[in-house]
């Protein structure tokens, strides 16, 4: 161990003395010192009380000490983007402090061994819950991975693509759950509706020009047939003005001249008639 990386100072855990190294920047201790100083951090840590500044001064060395194991095991995942692999050390720094909080001394098994998995296991975890461009059950997400390697297996082994009925009855599910599981993959990736195709005559077409909208107007129909009888029930003036009012679009003002009565009396009578529609079409919901 270099001197340079550590001088010693006492912590006190209760009645028992214990010595701890200070150690003055722990991210830039070397890997071979920092294995040596983590079995005594360790050894300390297991007689400290937890909560003390003693306990925490153990546990956040630990921490600092072995964040070169995250590099590591982050360096595996080096296709990534910028951004991601930045969330990938921030995700495997989390394996690395449960490894920390679960090691003892006793398991006679390097820390490097055991944390490693830890790190790698909350990176993968990470992979598999973020990685879907839809939110699909982790059971369907593992699904996934062995109908992909099923799927592989058959294709070498017939020379063809496989049934589901050829797949259902190596991966031991039934042809349900392998459609299941064939429906989800299509989760795990999506396409921005901006995406150029090309191929228009008048410049590029993008995946959006294809997707059809709601129309508004296709949820009057029913309202229209509901009310067709409703209309024909009524007496030859309410109709008049409903169809003054709502085809011809004319103003209350202006209906009154034709039928010869005020715009209040017609407003009246619309009022009237409309309450009247409106409680049957209620009733016929």
């Amino acid at each position: 161990m270099t001197t340079a990386a550590a001088t010693t100072r006492t912590a006190l855990s209760g009645t028992d003395e214990a010595r701890l190294p200070v150690v003055e920047d722990p991210s830039k201790v070397a890997p071979r010192d920092a294995r040596e100083l983590s079995r005594l951090f360790f050894g300390q840590l297991a007689v400290l009380e937890e909560g003390t500044p003693e306990y925490q001064y153990a546990r956040n060395t630990l921490i600092e000490m072995n964040m070169s194991l995250v590099r590591y095991a982050a360096s595996r995942f080096r296709s990534r983007g910028p951004e991601e692999r930045e969330d990938i050390v921030q995700v495997g720094m989390i394996g690395l402090i449960k490894a920390i909080d679960r090691f003892e001394l006793t398991r006679e098994v390097e820390f490097t061994s055991f944390a490693v998995p830890y790190i790698v296991g909350e990176i993968k975890r990470f992979f598999r819950d973020t990685s879907w461009a839809v939110h699909v059950p982790r059971r369907l997400q593992e699904a996934r991975v062995e109908l992909a390697k099923a799927t592989d297996e058959l294709r070498s082994r017939l020379g063809r693509t496989p049934t589901v009925r050829e797949l259902a009855e190596l991966m031991s599910l039934t042809e349900e759950e392998v459609i299941e599981a064939r429906v989800a993959a299509n989760g795990y990736n999506s396409a921005s509706l901006d995406v150029a195709l090309g191929g228009a005559d008048d410049g590029e077409t993008v995946l959006a020009d294809f997707i059809g909208t709601e129309d508004a107007a296709l949820e009057l129909v029913e309202d229209f047939h509901a009310l067709a009888p409703m209309i024909a029930e009524l007496g030859e003036r309410d109709r008049s003005i409903i169809h003054m009012r709502f085809v011809e679009e004319l103003t209350q003002a202006q209906i009154g001249e034709r039928l010869g009565v005020s715009q209040m009396h017609v407003s009246r009578l619309l009022s009237r008639t409309l309450a009247r529609l409106r409680e049957g079409m209620l009733t016929t919901r």
